[in-house]
């Protein structure tokens, strides 16, 4: 059993929906209707980026796989610099802290567009379940290449944004598509997962085994990942409000899909060929931050920058004290603003 966390200053209704079974999209949908407003006005940095001159949309698309998934967009209303796509981590969902994030990249000048992975956020699919990593990537894609497509941004530059496990979607996407891309930023990527939280040799193992028997379980042992992420304890917090965030042990296919990922990007990281900027903690005890130095080293990029911050954990833009999510958007929309000109 997952325990719920209890948002102070709710109602008794809405708490209700947060313990509902968000198992089926349709009650991750209805938590997002009623939570969404209040979502926003919470105290967070975030959330007090202006959306003033910013035309966002939100749209419900079937896939080629026949999944209805859910993706939003933020576009300025001058002529946008780029196009950033961005990616979100294990668990998460764009319609949270990545709003914030979205916001202000758009108010920088840039289109930006992102998605809800099938299994996560407002997308059909398991709450949390990950069949094939692969497979995901592929969808993810599909739906970029129709943005990359639309007569309206054909031709500006393009760059994805990965977070966390994220970044392990945006050097799969590049590795499938070694061209279609003029840069990559990666905030804290999962190249590798800390061996804190890697289940032992033994472990793993059963894991293999119990994956093919039992793939949506879960069963796998996790720590309390929001302690590790967010440094700032009032913003771990507000990590209560994530109210579409999978917040259960991993399912056991996901677990075992993540670990094959991660094995197989140490393995081909000096394939990794655009212009890359990493952004890590140096705290970060949930992906290695050592791990972002060995891509730094071995990618064959010429172009790469890597910036590691002290003391912060995984959470750059979410879980810092300000002063430190601040820099790290500068350190962002500076290199964004570099390679768009």
């Amino acid at each position: 059993m997952v325990r719920h966390e209890k948002i102070p200053g709710i109602s008794k209704e809405l708490q209700k929906i947060v313990y509902a079974n968000m198992r089926k999209v349709g009650a991750r949908r209805r938590a997002r209707e009623a939570f969404k407003d209040i979502q926003l006005s919470i105290d967070h940095i975030l959330f007090k980026i202006p959306s003033d001159g910013l035309k966002m949309k939100e749209s419900y698309e079937v896939n080629s796989r026949g999944l209805e998934y859910f993706s939003k967009s933020w576009v300025p209303q001058t002529s946008p610099k780029a196009v950033v796509c961005l990616l979100h981590g294990y668990g998460d969902t764009c319609t949270f802290f990545f709003e914030g994030i979205a916001r202000k990249l758009a108010s920088s000048g840039y289109a930006v567009f992102a998605m809800d992975y099938p299994g996560f956020g407002l997308s059909e699919g398991l709450h949390g379940y990950i069949r094939s990593f692969n497979r995901l990537v592929d969808d993810v894609i599909e739906h970029y290449s129709k943005v990359k497509e639309n007569p309206d941004f054909r031709g500006l530059p393009s760059f994805l944004f990965g977070e966390s496990m994220g970044g392990a979607v945006a050097l799969k996407m590049h590795l499938k598509q070694p061209n279609s891309w003029n840069g990559a930023v990666l905030v804290a990527p999962m190249c590798k997962i800390a061996d804190d939280m890697v289940p032992s040799c033994f472990l793993r193992q059963v894991l293999i085994g119990a994956a093919k028997l039992l793939p949506k379980r879960k069963l796998v042992p996790v720590k309390d990942l929001a302690k590790f992420a967010f440094r700032d304890v009032k913003k771990r917090n507000l990590a209560a409000y994530h109210v579409l965030a999978y917040k259960h042990k991993p399912r056991l296919r996901t677990a075992l899909e993540l670990l094959n990922t991660t094995q197989e990007i140490e393995q081909q990281m000096e394939k990794v060929s655009l212009p890359l900027l990493i952004l890590h903690g140096k705290d970060d005890v949930i992906t290695d931050p050592s791990v972002s130095k060995a891509l730094y080293e071995e990618a064959s990029s010429a172009d790469k920058k890597l910036i590691l911050y002290d003391d912060a954990y995984h959470s750059l833009l979410g879980g810092e004290p300000d002063e430190v999510i601040l820099k790290v958007f500068g350190d962002i929309i500076s290199w964004l603003d570099a390679h768009s000109s």
